[in-house]
């Protein structure tokens, strides 16, 4: 028998892309799985549509506390083997557990999977793992299949960059990735907590903004999320 997989989902304001993100889930070809939904403080109708899902979710809801807060929250409660962190508006694939843990079983040295993805109209390709690529940007999304036993929760001090301190983190106590070679999931790019905000083409945050005298705010939101990464983990 398979070990049990929990899904931690951390939603706030998504009562549109929630059933969308949990249908996908239940049609996952990978079984056992644990859903655990964990609603940040909603104001919409997120209790509505949890309740129709009831029976097959443990639903917790707490006060709005940030994303990574809530994360580990779900953590907390997680009962299985293995966990992955699934936002409220990403769209699994069918067998999107299933080829994620069959990447872990094959390679036990890593310890989590991660895969391609598309984020509203951009397709974002997979990249091999890399100990010095990690540390130079971040190229593996939240949604990757963590062995429970390695992971070592989300520090709820960062506000941006969540996934990328945390694979750092974990790069520092000695834990790598395994990519998965296929396209395995969608993320929404609409709804008011949307993570990471929009999608930039690489080449902007390039530019030499500091010698322009101006800075997009996105830029220098991003920018400034990457120093306190970057000085937090001595890069």
């Amino acid at each position: 028998m398979n070990p049990l997989i929990s899904v931690v989902i951390p939603t706030y304001q998504h009562a549109a892309s929630l059933p969308k993100c949990l249908d996908s889930i239940f049609a996952q070809t990978y079984r056992p799985l644990e859903v655990i939904v964990v609603d940040d403080g909603s104001t919409d109708d997120t209790q509505a549509v949890l309740a129709r899902y009831a029976e097959r979710i443990v639903s917790i809801r707490q006060e709005n506390a940030g994303a990574n807060p809530a994360r580990n929250r779900g953590l907390h409660e997680a009962k299985g083997d293995y966990v992955i962190f699934c936002d409220a508006d990403v769209t699994m694939s069918p067998g999107m557990l299933e080829r994620m843990y069959s990447e872990l079983t094959r390679h036990p040295e890593a310890s989590y999977a991660y895969s391609g993805f598309w984020f509203g109209w951009k397709h974002f390709k997979g990249i091999s793992f890399s100990a010095d690529g990690l540390k130079r940007t971040n190229f593996v999304h939240t949604s990757s299949l963590v062995r429970r036993s390695d992971f070592p929760g989300f520090d709820d001090a960062i506000k941006r960059l969540q996934d990328w301190d945390v694979w750092l983190t974990m790069l520092e106590h000695g834990k790598v990735g395994i990519l998965v070679p296929e396209t395995l999931f969608s993320v929404g790019i609409d709804g008011a907590s949307r993570i990471g905000s929009s999608w930039l083409p690489a080449f902007v945050y390039r530019l030499p903004w500091n010698k322009m005298g101006w800075m997009p705010n996105r830029v220098k939101k991003y920018e400034a999320a990457r120093k306190i990464i970057q000085t937090k983990h001595h890069l």
